[in-house]
């Protein structure tokens, strides 16, 4: 999810020129400890996560990271998009990756805002949608994950944030 300015007062407009808007690169590393508990958190303890000896045997030649832990990644802060810490809906979630993510290897990543649109729910209120992408790249620059989100900002988040 994005950062939120500590400051947030709840007025902002929310609009199209959202998009297109990018943080800056963020260093991030896949920590072993992290990885084996990301996978005991998720019910999921394939050795390819968390087994050293099953990981140098593998065709990679190391352990990977489950494909979801890169929300677990700072992806840094987007100038002028700001939203609050309750009341959004994730809406959905989906990942592309290009390799898989090795332990112990550095990753930057960054989220840029892709789109921003508006639908009326199916209680008359008007609901927002925002398509924010994230990347992570290793050190030669080389893109490893495109994550899509999609963030649902409700009627009453709206009305909240009165707009």
């Amino acid at each position: 999810m994005l950062q939120v300015d500590q400051q947030y007062k709840g007025v902002m407009r929310l609009s199209k020129a959202w998009i297109g808007k990018q943080s800056k690169k963020v260093k991030n590393r896949v920590d072993r400890l992290l990885v084996k508990r990301f996978a005991e958190s998720i019910g999921d303890l394939h050795p390819f996560y968390i087994d050293e000896e099953f990981g140098k045997n593998s065709r990679y030649g190391r352990n990977i990271a489950p494909p979801t832990f890169p929300r677990t990644f700072e992806y840094g802060e987007i100038a002028g998009v700001d939203l609050p810490k309750k009341g959004l809906i994730h809406g959905e979630e989906t990942y592309i990756y290009s390799r898989p993510l090795f332990v112990d290897e550095e990753i930057y990543c960054y989220a840029r805002i892709e789109e921003y649109y508006e639908k009326v729910g199916k209680n008359g209120g008007k609901m927002g949608f925002v398509i924010i992408k994230r990347f992570g790249e290793d050190a030669k620059g080389e893109l490893i994950f495109t994550e899509i989100q999609n963030v649902i900002i409700t009627e009453a988040v709206r009305k909240e944030m009165k707009v």
